[in-house]
């Protein structure tokens, strides 16, 4: 989401399943508003673990979201949602723990949190001590419970972080930490690692604090480690090019908008290589670092990150996006490294050329049958529904 101050809302998450859990306690769900005006994002922790825990957490997740989305007043949603929990029977404490952000087009930023460990707001590299109220709330048979409330303007720079208590709790018990992590040590995790990389994606951000606190744990997860960054800065730039156009005479067209795109430029297809390639006098060679039976391999052409083969790369970079979206790094082929650069970008444009590829369809079925034009659509629905970036699509 491109706020009215021009900065992007960029969303991360990374989660790890308690040692031996097929299915994670913790539930993360991010999702913008259909006018594309607000980014909400809740992280719930269900009481234990595996799929009890997993199905309350989600129960949680999905009334809240619900409910923030249809601006149900947020005391009156917590309270829906504390009453609608069952109530562990000798706790007597409802089985799930929350926290939401809500954040809207003018950079204004919501908090409520029950139970999880606090968010940690970082400006300039520095905590920012967050003002937060308390309301009690009647939560039903679980009796009376606590909410913390949080608001703030977002400046460009700005980074919340927030965790599951498998974050905080990390490495308990152990000789170096017998509390845990705790809140404080993986404040002082994460802002070493902004002072190192300063430019480090949210994604990446929370991929590394999860891999912290596994590693704490002696890499066997003690419980449900979960971990999210929504990070407010200046929108990386990404140029996809696919397919040549439809009229030969855009040629020189397509070209053009290549060379003059300020920012990161990819290209899928051996044919739109050679395109541009031909009308800006560079040379196309094959690169072979990558080998995989199944994805052809990727080439090189100076001023292009990526050159990759088209639709069968482009399918299963579509397959991996509506997946989880994570690629173990290193990238193992040309679409995992297609699908990490689309990932740690935020407003990606499409160019999709419009000539039929008889290799892949018969060019007597109607256009809107083409393959790689509805992929692409595919995909940009992904990126912009699943992934919360700012895609768009123009054909030429």
């Amino acid at each position: 989401m491109l706020t009215k101050n021009n900065f992007f809302v960029e969303v991360g998450s990374f989660q790890k399943s308690k040692e031996g859990m097929g299915s994670p306690g913790d539930v993360f769900y991010s999702s913008r508003t259909e006018d594309g005006q607000r980014t909400i994002c809740i992280l719930a922790d269900g009481l234990g673990s595996g799929i009890k825990a997993n199905v309350l957490a989600t129960l949680t997740s999905t009334m809240a979201m619900n409910y923030i989305k249809s601006d149900i007043d947020v005391k009156r949603a917590s309270e829906i949602i504390m009453a609608t929990l069952p109530v562990c029977s000798f706790r007597k404490v409802g089985y799930s723990t929350f926290t939401i952000v809500d954040v809207n087009s003018e950079g204004r930023v919501r908090i409520i949190e029950y139970d999880n460990p606090c968010c940690l707001l970082l400006r300039n590299g520095s905590k920012v001590e967050l003002e937060r109220s308390s309301h009690k709330i009647d939560a039903g048979s679980a009796g009376e419970r606590e909410l913390k409330y949080a608001s703030f303007n977002a400046v460009k720079g700005n980074k919340l972080f927030f965790c599951s208590d498998g974050v905080t709790q990390s490495g308990m018990g152990t000789q170096a930490m017998p509390l845990g992590w705790t809140s404080q040590g993986a404040e002082e995790y994460i802002t070493t690692q902004l002072s190192r990389y300063e430019s480090v994606s949210a994604r990446k951000l929370a991929r590394r604090i999860v891999e912290r606190a596994l590693k704490n744990d002696g890499n066997k997860a003690k419980d449900d480690i979960s971990a999210a960054v929504i990070s407010f800065r200046h929108p990386r730039r990404t140029l996809v090019i696919t397919g040549p156009p439809y009229n030969q005479s855009n040629d020189g067209l397509l070209a053009s908008k290549f060379e003059e795109f300020s920012g990161r430029k990819l290209i899928c297809g051996g044919t739109t290589a050679r395109i541009i390639a031909r009308q800006t006098g560079r040379d196309v060679k094959i690169d072979l670092s990558w080998t995989d039976p199944y994805i052809p391999p990727a080439s090189k052409m100076e001023g292009a990150e990526l050159v990759t083969e088209g639709t069968v790369t482009l399918s299963r970079a579509l397959e991996l996006l509506k997946s989880r979206g994570e690629i173990e790094p290193p990238a193992k082929n040309p679409a995992e490294k297609l699908v990490e650069y689309l990932l740690e970008s935020d407003s990606i444009h499409f160019i999709v050329g419009t000539k039929i590829n008889e290799a892949h369809q018969d060019p007597n079925l109607p256009a809107s049958l083409d393959i790689r034009r509805n992929m692409l659509r595919e995909i940009v629905d992904t990126l912009n529904n699943k992934h919360l970036k700012s895609s768009t699509m123009e054909l030429i």
